[in-house]
């Protein structure tokens, strides 16, 4: 059974005046002890990065970015082929500018959270993990990479000696591998029923899978997303629940995996 478990979600994950979800930032960050800011290729801009990075540094809350595939139409969820120069190069870019938000707010970046198509193009791509890596290793060489334990990206982030802190989805499904199954819309899920199931992972350290098996499941860090319908109502229930069993909600930059 854990005694502590980070939460993160996805902030800034807007553009202009066009909104996602059914909740606001500034209702989710109070509840949360990590926070993705979406860079501006998926979602962002540069206010849009400006105002969750100042609000996650006045509620205590550790910041990241959250780089994606440069698909503001399909909200990062689509596949984008490019080179792995080019797929990194994206990522420096977005990194850099949440970077110098996080100066501005007098604050640094914690970890690097990939979104959507990307992060599951690093989970299965080994070339591109060790390139994305190799980045991290000389721009940000202690500050940890969040990622699936079942991925090409932790498995080279502990081979290249950098911090990575493992993800447990809240709103997602998993399948037998380990890997979350990847999903553009998951509706309205009931948040009593995704609040024992983060329990249980906690607990038991397990997960029932889509074809309704049990595996086993190690994480340092518990993520839902903002968009998803509800995400308010299921940050709370997950808390409520994690802190009545007697497991604190930290950030997790300190339990980062190196080795």
């Amino acid at each position: 059974m854990k005694n502590s478990v980070d939460i993160n979600c996805d902030m800034g994950e807007a553009f202009g005046r066009w909104r996602i979800g059914d909740t606001t930032d500034s209702h989710l960050i109070p509840h949360i002890s990590s926070a993705n800011i979406a860079a501006g290729f998926h979602a962002g801009d540069p206010n849009l990065i400006d105002d969750p990075v100042k609000l996650a540094t006045e509620h205590g809350v550790a910041v990241g970015a959250h780089p994606g595939y440069n698909d503001l139409q399909g909200f990062g969820r689509r596949k984008i082929s490019g080179s792995n120069k080019e797929l990194v190069n994206d990522i420096i870019y977005q990194v850099g500018a949440v970077r110098e938000f996080c100066r501005r707010n007098g604050t640094s970046i914690n970890h690097v959270k990939p979104h959507g198509a990307l992060y599951m193009e690093l989970a299965a791509n080994a070339e591109l993990s060790d390139a994305f890596i190799q980045y991290m290793r000389v721009a940000a060489p202690n500050v940890p990479v969040f990622c699936m334990g079942i991925s090409a990206t932790y498995k080279t982030a502990k081979f290249l000696g950098h911090p990575v802190v493992r993800e447990f989805y809240a709103d997602r499904d998993y399948d037998e591998s380990g890997s979350i199954v990847f999903a553009r819309d998951v509706g309205r899920p009931d948040p009593k029923a995704i609040a024992q199931k983060v329990l249980r992972a906690c607990v038991e350290g397990r997960v029932r899978t889509v074809r309704g098996s049990d595996i086993d499941i190690e994480f340092e860090s518990i993520c839902f997303h903002s968009d998803t319908l509800g995400a308010l109502d299921i940050v709370k229930e997950m808390r409520d629940a994690l802190i009545s069993a007697g497991i604190q909600i930290t950030p997790a930059v300190q339990a980062a995996v190196i080795q």
